[in-house]
């Protein structure tokens, strides 16, 4: 509750005018939106762009954010996943499951992606495998369907109820939990296979 009598208040003060309350808000919410946008595109330039085109419409829209309808947080979600889906509709990036390995052929050598992942020697430093871990299941995570991507990410990553979820993808929460547990299924059958190939 403290949470989102602070972003209310914050809210109201930015509307005001307080350019102060607009750089807490921004402070406050960049790594996260910068985390959902990375997930989903892959790329930290891409992801640097969305986000700050996450930060204009936010600015834009402020004044229709309404506190009765839910928590600041699944505002921002909503708008940042909105931006995503008109991203991949522009660059056209069908990303459907079923059509990840043909498309990956089209353009490297006829090798699916996930078998494409270097085979490294275990590193001495943990920092290093933990980060190549990280990049094994991000590398994963881009081959799931946008839609069972986005379930994921919000559910595990971004730690978000299923609640707040069904309000940002606007489906019920019964079809909020069947992706998720769809996108979690098909996530480990990938990382299984990859770990497969580098054993």
């Amino acid at each position: 509750m403290e949470d989102a009598q602070l972003a209310a208040m914050l809210v109201r003060r930015c509307v005001a005018g307080d350019a102060a309350a607009w750089e807490e808000i921004a402070q406050r919410y960049h790594r996260r939106i910068y985390n959902i946008c990375y997930r989903f595109v892959g790329s930290a330039d891409d992801a640097q762009d969305l986000t700050q085109e996450v930060f204009i419409k936010m600015y834009r829209t402020l004044k229709s954010y309404d506190l009765e309808r839910g928590a600041f947080m699944t505002w921002v979600t909503t708008i940042t996943r909105n931006l995503l889906v008109d991203h991949f509709r522009k660059s056209k990036q069908d990303r459907m499951t079923e059509s990840l390995d043909t498309a990956a052929s089209e353009h490297e050598d006829g090798m699916p992606l996930s078998e494409r992942i270097p085979d490294k020697a275990q590193p001495p430093d943990a920092q290093v495998q933990s980060r190549e871990v990280g990049q094994t299941v991000h590398g994963a995570l881009q081959k799931l369907s946008p839609e069972l991507r986005e379930a994921v990410i919000l559910r595990d990553l971004q730690d978000m109820d299923y609640k707040e979820i069904a309000t940002v993808l606007k489906v019920p929460e019964g079809t909020v939990k069947s992706r998720i547990n769809r996108g979690r299924a098909e996530l480990a059958r990938l990382l299984q296979r990859t770990y497969k190939q580098v054993m």
